[in-house]
């Protein structure tokens, strides 16, 4: 039974997207040729994998069974391969608004103490799993939860939430301030980045949400943009503690909601020290 990975790999997508186009879509291959290595799969096993009587496509109990062990064998190949390229590379940490805040130099401190031989790349990100889905990344803090099957994520701690103000706004001098405070008349524009900030309108009582919203793509856009005096944020402390600016004031926000920091990796690890990196993360943030 001459069984490839190309086969398994198309009985997986099958599996995931229901489709022959979303599946074929998915492994960037024609649809004709996706039909006929799962014809192919199927004669080689002897029986029917796919059940094809409606338009969305469900595995047979032997499709379903076949598909276990596919996984399973796919995933150690991915995972042997990843060894084998990542020997001699860093383990790549990707972020998005922020590391750890206070707690990120201690934590690149003690990992290069304790993995002389394992650089860390640290690099922003600006994407919803900073380089976890691209493979830009071996592990990632984020500050939203990703929703991708193949990232595994674990809530690490929660963080206050920070008003970041133009530094001539009238409240940026409070010790803190409370929502409505930011959006009463004649307020700013609440500045956001949908793909990878905590901020939304809906932490807001709806009567007393921000009148308009103004879309960045980064924390760069996001800081220049409330600097000129265009817009007011809202972020995780995290962000305040890593990204100082001379034009804006981070102010604490006292009725907004905690942030959750998330730790998160492949399910399947791209770089062979990344458990033990995980756990130097967690080692730090319970101290």
């Amino acid at each position: 039974m001459d069984v490839e990975l190309r086969h398994l790999k198309a009985l997986a997508a099958i599996a995931d997207e229901g489709t022959v186009t979303a599946a074929a879509a998915r492994l960037h291959v024609t649809q004709p040729a996706l039909s006929r290595t799962l014809a192919q799969l199927e004669a080689r096993v002897g029986v029917r994998l796919v059940d094809r009587s409606s338009r969305h496509l469900d595995l047979t109990p032997a499709g379903v069974t076949l598909l276990g062990h596919g996984r399973a064998i796919l995933a150690h190949v991915d995972a042997a391969l990843a060894d084998t390229r990542a020997v001699d590379r860093p383990l790549r940490l990707g972020y998005t608004c922020a590391v750890l805040g206070q707690q990120t130099v201690p934590l690149l401190r003690s990992w290069r103490r304790s993995h002389p031989h394992v650089p860390l790349e640290v690099a922003r990100r600006d994407n919803s799993t900073a380089g976890l889905a691209t493979g830009d990344a071996d592990v990632a803090v984020l500050r939203t939860r990703p929703r991708d099957p193949r990232i595994r994520s674990e809530a690490l701690y929660t963080e206050d939430r920070i008003a970041a103000l133009p530094d001539d706004h009238p409240l940026a001098g409070r010790p803190r301030v409370r929502l409505a405070e930011l959006t009463e008349a004649p307020g700013l524009p609440l500045a956001m980045w949908p793909e990878t900030g905590t901020a939304s309108p809906d932490l807001w009582p709806p009567a007393q949400r921000p009148s308009r919203t103004i879309e960045v793509h980064n924390v760069d856009e996001w800081l220049n943009l409330i600097a000129t005096g265009d817009a007011f944020g809202l972020a995780a402390a995290g962000t305040g503690e890593s990204h100082g600016h001379p034009g804006v004031r981070f102010v604490p926000v006292e009725d907004a909601p905690a942030a959750t920091v998330y730790l998160a990796s492949p399910a399947h690890p791209t770089h062979p020290r990344t458990e033990e990196f995980l756990a130097a993360v967690r080692e730090i943030v319970s101290r």
